[in-house]
């Protein structure tokens, strides 16, 4: 049996508001960017060179948020995601597997959202209004 696949997401925030990607491929849906971590690759390597490649801009790395394994969060296989926050300079453009990246502020967001993304943007919501992070079980 293979374990779940690494994978890492990035809340980019500025101004009370986050950066989202449409996907290009199945599921489809908006997104946090993210994907999966490369051999040889530290996750945070692998989540600052995903927002890279979907959006177009250098992010700055400024907490773990917290990792996501619940089995049935990617329709397509088992994965982990290490999610972070993170800052950047710049507006976002669509690249990669994103066929778009657009800031959106925290209480309009699109429909659908992609895997567990929903759960993610709220568990970011209260830690920004409250610092409590995500139970260890989630």
């Amino acid at each position: 049996m293979t374990g779940p696949a690494a994978t890492a997401d990035v809340i980019i925030e500025r101004d009370g508001r986050i950066v989202l990607v449409r996907r290009k491929w199945p599921p489809p849906g908006w997104a946090l960017p993210g994907g999966f971590v490369d051999a040889g690759e530290r996750v945070g390597e692998a989540a600052a060179r995903e927002a890279m490649e979907e959006t177009g801009m250098t992010v700055r790395l400024t907490t773990l948020l917290h990792v996501y394994s619940d089995p049935a969060r990617d329709p397509r296989r088992a994965t982990l995601s290490a999610v972070f926050v993170a800052e950047c300079d710049g507006e976002p453009e669509g690249g990669d597997d994103a066929a778009e990246a657009r800031w959106f502020d925290l209480d309009a967001l699109p429909s659908p959202l992609a895997f567990d993304h929903a759960q993610i943007i709220e568990d970011f919501r209260r830690f920004r209004a409250t610092g409590e992070r995500p139970p260890p079980m989630r």
